[in-house]
């Protein structure tokens, strides 16, 4: 699994504009939950869609970064999150033991 690592704000920008060429998937992270970790184990134990591109978020490092995800793509603040961006909008999010590469692929076919 190849993370881009989300480390600053301005990089949602950059997410939305790319979205329109190819899917993006931001997974946000606690690094203090174990279902997080079941939920990152889980996505890196299967095969990612070659045409998305997957960032990750350590929302305890970054939770600014986090709200700003809320309120720009206006979804709820879970953990662990994952989000699927397309053509500029979310046009999917799931949480906890919903999340599953089968179901991200679903949304990127």
């Amino acid at each position: 699994m190849n993370w881009i690592s989300l480390t600053d704000i301005n990089q949602l920008d950059s997410i939305i504009q790319a979205s329109f060429d190819t899917p993006q998937v931001i997974f946000k992270h606690s690094t203090r939950c174990s279902i997080s970790s079941m939920a990152l184990n889980r996505l890196e134990r299967e095969t990612a869609p070659t045409n998305t591109v997957f960032y990750y978020l350590d929302l305890i490092k970054h939770r600014d970064i986090s709200n700003a995800i809320a309120e720009k793509f206006d979804v709820y603040h879970e953990s662990p999150q994952v989000l699927v961006i397309n053509k500029g909008e979310c046009i999917y999010d799931e949480s906890h033991q919903g999340i599953t590469m089968n179901e991200i692929a679903e949304q990127v076919a």
